[in-house]
């Protein structure tokens, strides 16, 4: 029986075994991630200012999908060094193709990547992209006091345009998702991916554009102003309020880095591994739960919809990851512990060390970072995701390796 506590040990091993096509994934990744990006900021001006925003968005969800398609590369890579596989293998169980496990993984990839704002960082990084390529733009506009529309790519679409491209994103999206609850083969887990994608960056422009006028509605509604009368009401009158809020707000994102993220990038591992952590049914089973479960599967496709809606999206967000955080608890509770702990810890040893290179390099003139800083964060961010993808990797191994040799079944 392996001890959660090898799990350090276990994420060297597999980086030793596994090295060369982690690297040779996440560098391709960066690659395609540089060619899309900047050719987004090629594209979005010049004539047919409409048509060419509608590109810069379909290559922003492309750069998504890129990103999906490394993860799932390198975990899949990580598939033959694994015990759990190994037996699998030894029991008759064949391999699976890459392209299968994309194809899984994709629907689940998309739903948490956008319920927790990854892409945010994605659209930040086009925009510091499209502001460094067209700075003399900007510089001789400020300078002439001309009008320019360098940095509004993600804003300047036409409301009108992106409601439209969303019913024609959203169709394609239902299209996929029936075809692929049929199970039907293909790539329509993947489709399905890259309408839900499409759908959210044109209906976040949508937003954009109309959120002043909604901002102005909703501040002078009665509601809404009774509810921040009452609001500041109780931050005077109850006693511990700001002391219960100002410890909230400073333990809730440490508690998101530490433990939430683990979950979901571990949620997108067990998939790519054949642990499916994507279903209601599987949290629930075998507690009372299970037969509510079974009726709202029956219920009628509105019924689904308005839970969902009344739950804030539940089930995209919480769910995935209440199944991982089980699976993994099924290897034993300090395996989730070691996990979270060596995360935390390659997230803080790379800051430390990045600021120790940052510091022994040194420069002389301020400029200079300016080209010394790309290649210092493709290492750290390297030397990062190859670890934390084996981390993942091992944390799963260990998990399923425990639970099998206990007579259990990982995933049931």
């Amino acid at each position: 029986m392996p001890s959660p506590f090898s799990l350090p040990a276990h994420t060297l091993r597999l980086l030793g075994k596994c090295a060369s096509p982690l690297i040779l994934w996440f560098s391709a990744g960066q690659v395609v991630r540089f060619v899309l990006l900047y050719g987004a900021t090629e594209v979005a001006y010049g004539d047919f200012r409409q048509v060419r925003l509608v590109l810069t968005m379909t290559l922003l969800t492309l750069v998504v999908l890129a990103a999906m398609t490394v993860v799932t590369g390198m975990l899949h890579s990580l598939r033959g060094a694994l015990w759990e596989i190994r037996a699998r293998a030894a029991d008759g169980g064949q391999d699976e193709r890459f392209f299968q496990a994309l194809d899984r993984v994709a629907p689940t990839f998309a739903a948490l990547y956008l319920a927790w704002g990854f892409h945010v960082e994605d659209a930040r990084d086009f925009q510091q992209m499209d502001l460094l390529h067209h700075f003399h733009d900007l510089t001789d506009a400020a300078w002439f006091g001309e009008e320019t529309q360098v940095g509004s790519s993600l804003i300047d679409l036409d409301w009108r345009v992106s409601l439209g491209t969303m019913a024609v994103a959203l169709g394609l999206k239902t299209l996929f998702a029936k075809l692929l609850e049929k199970g039907r083969s293909g790539f329509y887990g993947f489709a399905a991916a890259f309408s839900e994608f499409a759908f959210v960056f044109y209906g976040l422009n949508a937003t954009v554009a109309l959120a002043d006028a909604r901002s102005e509605w909703m501040g002078s509604r009665a509601v809404v102003a009774g509810t921040e009368e009452a609001l500041a009401l109780a931050k005077e009158t109850v006693p511990g309020w700001e002391g219960v809020g100002g410890v909230v707000g400073e333990i809730w994102p440490l508690f998101v880095d530490a433990v939430v993220i683990p979950l979901a990038w571990l949620t997108v591992a067990l998939l790519v591994f054949g642990a499916f952590a994507d279903d209601a049914r599987t949290l629930v089973k075998g507690t009372r739960f299970e037969r509510g479960v079974d009726r709202l599967e029956g219920s009628h496709d509105l019924t689904q919809r308005s839970v969902n809606r009344v739950t804030g999206g539940f089930q995209e967000r919480w769910v995935p990851l209440a199944n991982a955080f089980r699976l993994v608890v099924r290897g034993g509770a300090p395996l989730f512990g070691m996990m979270c702990l060596c995360y935390v810890a390659i997230e803080v040893g790379a800051r430390y060390a990045d600021r120790a290179i940052r510091t022994l390099i040194g420069s002389q003139v301020d400029w200079a970072w300016f080209h010394l800083g790309p290649p210092v964060d493709f290492v750290r961010d390297l030397l990062v995701t190859v670890v934390t993808m084996a981390l993942l990797a091992a944390t799963f191994d260990l998990a399923a390796t425990r639970a099998r040799l206990r007579g259990q079944s990982f995933t049931g």
